[in-house]
Formats: structure tokens, sequence, C-alpha cells
């Protein structure tokens, strides 16, 4: 047995929508989008059984479905979000605490950031803050549990701060550090007004992008004060974390084709079958290579009446020329009528002239008869009649021997088929098998019964049998009187068993 293991791998790719692959380390944000791949695997297995060979096709398709989305944790600083108590909220009403001298003004003192409360940065020191930013006099600082959030593909984190620096000396940043628990997973430090810039009141936005996991984020807002004016002010401090999420959906299908060539090419199946298909179809080649069988419509023949009776005489004229008359029914005659003369001259010669009645007695005699004999027949036996009777009983059994002969003969001569019906027995066998229920056919079978039973006209008188109206009947309806008194009887059986149970 010969085996043989084909292995063919195709790798195709399409894409539903054109999305960014989002792997493990990718920093930021993805492109939201459904990516689709699909990975086929085709096995092809050949089975040499002597007569035949099969050969499987195993196709498996592998489609994995990765859908990518951005979700927004929310204004992490806000009320209400539940991530941070009240005296840790970005409204800065109360100090977050952090390091060096602060002031939480309210009213006019807040100037454009509103008359509600505001942090003000009131230190002149120059040193490192405890997050690593050069330049600090105060910070605020608080550190934020995003846990819950089960990032782990990346993201970015979002802020929003509002700051009137009314002295262009002094200075203020932003600085936010990402966590997975103590590592450092990013830092980020934006400068929003410099020494030496008057940037007076405005809104800052900035964001930094992140990879992998976090579930802490620190905020620390620091700067310092030269003492010359008032000092930076800040409030509404917002910060939002964006992160990606991945859903991947893996689907296998496998699907299997079994083909058979078969080796015999001496089979007679196969042999008759491809003869059929070669023979019923007309069979082209295109330029691919690829085989088209267009089935051949066979010619319709016209059958009429004077066709099939033409056809008829053709093979009745065949039959009277070839075909003699047999003798074989004449001899068995002539042969059964000399044998019967020769008994009826024995028994003439053989026999005396008995009576008619007594011999038609020894007949009946020599019956099997189940009665008992009479004290007549058997007290008074005449002489003459006890020897005839053996020799009738020998002649007699030659007369049975004889008309069994007889009635084993033909009462007459057996009808022969005329050139006629021989001629359309030869046209019903000459249909093939195959198209015998065809149309042509069967009318040239019903033609050549009525040419046989000369029914030309059998059709051509028809009459039209007009239907019944059953409506009245169909309304009609007829009581069930048996019928009743069985569901009664049932109805009775049953509450019998109910109140059995009492």
């Amino acid at each position: 047995m010969l085996l043989r293991i084909l292995v063919l791998w195709l790798l195709v790719y399409c894409s539903y929508s054109k999305a960014d692959v989002c792997l493990p380390n990718h920093e930021g944000l993805c492109e939201p989008g459904v990516t689709v791949t699909e990975d086929i695997q085709v096995e092809v297995t050949e089975e040499d059984l002597g007569t035949e060979i099969v050969t499987t096709t195993t196709t498996t398709t592998t489609t994995t479905t990765t859908t990518v989305t951005n979700q927004d944790s929310g204004d992490i600083l806000g009320s209400g979000n539940g991530y941070v108590a009240t005296n840790k909220e970005g409204d800065m009403d109360v100090d977050w605490g952090g390091q060096g001298p602060a002031n939480m003004p309210s009213g006019n003192n807040c100037y454009a950031l509103g008359s509600d409360k505001c942090a003000q940065i009131t230190g002149s020191g120059n040193s490192t803050s405890s997050m690593g930013v050069s330049g600090m006099g105060t910070t605020f600082i608080q550190t934020v549990d995003i846990s819950d959030l089960q990032m782990s593909n990346g993201g970015e984190v979002r802020y929003s701060i509002e700051v009137d620096k009314r002295d262009a000396q002094d200075r203020i940043y932003m600085h936010i550090t990402g966590k997975n628990g103590n590592i450092n997973i990013f830092q980020g430090t934006d400068v929003l007004s410099e020494t030496g810039v008057a940037s007076g009141y405005q809104s800052y936005n900035g964001s930094f992008d992140f990879a992998g996991t976090i579930n802490k984020v620190v905020i620390e807002v620091g700067g310092r004060d030269i003492n010359l004016a008032i000092g930076p002010l800040f409030d509404d401090v917002t910060v939002n974390v964006l992160y990606n999420v991945i859903n991947t959906i893996v689907t296998q299908q496998i699907t299997t084709l079994e083909e058979i060539y078969y080796l015999d090419l001496f089979s007679t199946t196969e042999l008759d079958f491809a003869e059929e298909v070669f023979e019923l179809n007309d069979i082209s080649f295109d330029d691919v290579g690829d085989i088209d069988f267009t089935p051949i419509e066979p010619e319709t023949e016209e059958v009429t009446y004077e066709t099939v009776e033409l056809e008829i005489q053709e093979f009745e004229i065949d039959f009277e020329i070839d075909l003699p008359e047999p003798e074989i029914v004449s001899v068995e005659v002539q042969t059964e009528m000399e044998l019967e003369l020769e008994l009826e001259m024995e028994m003439e010669m053989d026999l005396p002239e008995p009576e008619v009645e007594e011999t038609v007695e020894v007949a009946k005699l020599e019956e099997p008869v189940d009665e008992q004999p009479t004290e007549e027949e058997t007290t008074e036996p005449d002489s003459e009649t006890t020897e005839e009777p053996t020799m009738e009983v020998k002649d007699s059994s030659e007369q049975e021997e004889v008309q069994q002969e007889e009635t084993e003969e033909p009462k007459g001569p057996v009808k022969e088929q005329s050139a006629k019906e021989k001629a359309a027995t030869k046209i019903v066998k000459k249909i093939d098998d195959k198209a015998r229920y065809d149309e042509s056919n069967q009318m040239k079978t019903l033609i050549v019964m009525q040419i046989l039973g000369n029914t030309k006209t059998f059709f051509d008188t028809q009459s039209t049998i007009q239907d019944t109206n059953v409506n009245e009947y169909l309304n009609k309806t007829i009581d069930d009187q048996y019928g009743d008194l069985f569901i009664a009887e049932q109805g009775q059986i049953m509450e019998d068993i109910i109140n059995a149970q009492y």
C-alpha cells in the first residue's frame, strides 16, 4: 500500500477595515477598527489501494478577527467618578499636600480663575521635586489608583489645567507618572509657563503616551515664586486615561474532499459508464483546461400511423421470404392418429361381441368404489361374466391409456403467429430498454397495438363525461349513534376509576 501525504500552506490576509495592529508593546492609542486574517492549511493525502487511488484533501481555514476600540476612564479627578476623595478633586477647593509653602485663595484673589477657591504656588526655592523635576519651590501632588480599568494594551493620559501667572519671572509645570505596581511605565513633564514669559491667564492641555499596563497615576503640579508679585495660580485640573481594548475571535473550519480514481480499466461497469458519458455528452475543453460536458439532445423521431405500418410491412416481407412453415405439429398429429387406429384394430380382433350394457358395467366395476358389494352380486355370479371381466379390464386399461393420450393431445392445432404479428413483436423488442419510456417509443408501441387490433379509429369517437355535482351529498351529516355510546361508556369508566381512589 502506497501512502503519500502532501501538505500545502497558504496564508491569506484580508482586512475589512484598515486598523493598526496593536501589539502588547504598542505605545499610545491604536486606530479603532476590525482586522480579519485567514490562515489556510491544505493537507493532501493520497492512498493507493491497488484497484483505486483515494485522494483526500483536508482544508483547514483559521479566521482571526481582531477588534480594536479606545476606552475613556473619564476625569479621574472629578467628583462622582469614584477614583479620588473630595479633598483630592481637581477643583482645588482643598490643598492636595506636597512640598514647600502654598496658599488656597478665593474671590478676587483668584483673578481670572473665578471667585471660588484656587491654588497658589508661593515657594521661592529652586530644588528638585520628589518626582524628579528641577526648579521647584512648591508642589501639589497625589496618587490615583486606576487598577479597576484592567488596561494592558497601552494608551494615553490626557490632562487640562487653567493657569493665571501674573509675574513673568515665575514658573509652573505639570508632571504625570504612570506606574504598574512599583515600576514606572512612563514619566512626562510639561512646563506650562517658564521664567521670563508673561503668559497671564491660559488654559493648557497635554498628553503622555504609554505602552503595556498601568494601574496608578501620580499627578504633580509645581513651580516657584520669585517674590516680585503674586505667585502662579491654577485651578480646574482634569486627568483622563484613554486605553486600548483588543478583542480577538478565532474560528476554524475544516473541509474534507475525497476523490477516488479507479484503476481497473477493464471493468465492465466503468467501461459502460465511460461509453455512456461519451455517447450522450458533447465534451469540450476551455482555455484554462477545464472540461465541459454538454448533454446531446437526441433527435426526435416523428412517429405516425403510416410510418409504423410501413416498418411492419418491411419486417413482414423478411419473415415471408426467410422463414418456412414448420411441420412439427402435423407430424405429431399424424403419429397420434396412427397409434389410435392401431389400438382400435387390436381391440376389434381380440374382443368378442359383448353387449353394450355389460361392457359399461365392467368398466364401472373397475373404477375404485368405496361402497360394499350387495348380496346378490356376491352370491350369484355369472360364469360368462366372470371370465370376461379380466379381458375387459385389460382392454379397458388399454382404453384408458388411449384416452389419456388423447387428453394430452391438443384439442386443435396451435395458432401460429402471422408475419404481421412477428414483425410487430420485433419492432417492440427493437426498442432500447433505456429509451422504452421515451415519448416517441411510447407512441410507437400504442400504434403497433392499434394495427394488430385493427383499432385505427379507436380514438376518433370520444365522449366527454360530465361531472356530477356532489355538494348536496357533502352537506349531509350522518349521526354516529354507536360512537356516542362508546364515548359515554369511556366517560363512565374513567369516572369509576377516579372514584375508586376514594
